[in-house]
């Protein structure tokens, strides 16, 4: 288990509380646009610095009483084989937990939500799951003259959709609380991809649009690109609303 940051106050991550955000190393997708990259990339993992367990519990031992909960965010928080012990101490501390995840370990997150061990999910939707395409060639991985789903092409690499698929299932049918988001790229998504997202992910109870930020992004091209002017978000957001209980840009 890689702690490779810490937000010690966060009054926006965990809707209603007042939280710390824990930022766990290591993640199997390549997004692009990803600005984490220290949390991503192995050469820039072994970089960054560590925060060691005994270090992290003594911090939330000291914070108990003033703070609600905690977010585990990454990098991808599924991968660790260890998150569930590692979540059942945090909750033994009498603390909330809401769970970060791109969906590509549905046994994991079904494991967390069977064992009471997370009280809020929140997964990041990268693109319409249905379209597919030929790609001639890619630095993400992706063999050439591959067909690829429009998803791979977003998180650069060969996934499984079924997996997210699973995922997304899973946590609608769950009884914790949750929300789908998707960070709206220029050059990844139009609006014709955003109503299909919706369209694939409904009904549900909450779905978030993120406008992208250009900044030290793991394609350094993408630092070039302007951000969706908040207008198209929310004429976005308007068309997509019915499909939801609540439907946002943020």
């Amino acid at each position: 288990m890689f702690i490779g940051g810490l937000q010690k106050l966060t009054l926006i991550d965990y809707p209603g509380k007042l939280a710390t955000t824990v930022f766990l190393a290591g993640c199997n997708f390549r997004c692009p646009w990803c600005y984490s990259s220290e949390l991503v990339l192995p050469e820039k993992i072994e970089k960054q610095p560590q925060i060691s367990q005994k270090e992290f519990f003594d911090f939330l031992k000291e914070r108990k009483g003033l703070l609600d909960g905690l977010v585990l965010c990454g990098g991808e928080p599924t991968l660790n084989k260890e998150l569930p012990n590692f979540i059942k101490k945090i909750k033994k501390m009498g603390y909330f937990v809401k769970l970060d995840t791109n969906g590509s370990n549905p046994r994991m997150l079904k494991d967390l939500i069977d064992r009471k061990l997370i009280d809020y999910v929140a997964m990041d939707i990268k693109a319409p799951l249905g379209l597919k395409f030929q790609i001639p060639n890619s630095k993400f991985q992706i063999n050439s003259k591959t067909q690829i789903s429009k998803y791979e092409k977003a998180v650069g690499r060969k996934i499984s959709l079924k997996n997210i698929k699973k995922s997304i299932e899973i946590i609608k049918n769950s009884e914790i609380e949750y929300e789908f988001r998707t960070t709206v790229v220029p050059t990844i998504h139009t609006k014709e991809d955003i109503l299909q997202i919706a369209r694939e992910i409904s009904p549900a109870k909450k779905y978030f649009l993120q406008n992208f930020r250009s900044e030290k992004t793991i394609d350094p091209s993408f630092e070039k690109i302007n951000s969706y002017p908040q207008e198209s978000l929310l004429e976005i957001q308007k068309a997509i609303s019915p499909f939801f209980e609540i439907c946002l840009v943020r």
